[in-house]
């Protein structure tokens, strides 16, 4: 099992890409990738909407969120987030493991 959070941050004139690229220049995301637990932590854009970023951030276990939540790294991300005035979306899943969509699978 795994849990994933998709997070869309919404901004304006570039903000969000200007947090990401922040988020990735400060070394901030390479820290938060080697936090215990932490499967994925990456930022995307949708061509559809320049003005939004998602944030694909995977984790081993809620504990594991939970600990990266405590941490001080949080405090650097609540500060950026203000710095760029961005708002957030968040929808969260919980992997089953179920391999059942294999054949449609093209790797």
């Amino acid at each position: 099992m795994s849990i994933t959070v998709n997070i869309y941050y919404k901004g304006e004139n570039g903000s969000a890409r200007r947090f990401a690229e922040e988020m990735e220049s400060s070394g901030t995301v390479d820290a938060i990738r080697k936090e215990a637990g932490n499967l994925r932590y990456e930022y995307f854009s949708p061509l559809n909407d320049p003005e939004t970023i998602l944030l694909i951030d995977s984790w081993k276990d809620q504990a594991s969120i939970d600990l990266h939540h405590a941490s001080p790294m949080m405090e650097t991300i609540s500060r950026l987030r203000e710095k760029y005035d961005l708002h957030m979306k968040v929808d969260r899943f919980i992997s089953d493991d179920a391999q059942s969509d294999d054949s449609f699978i093209r790797k």
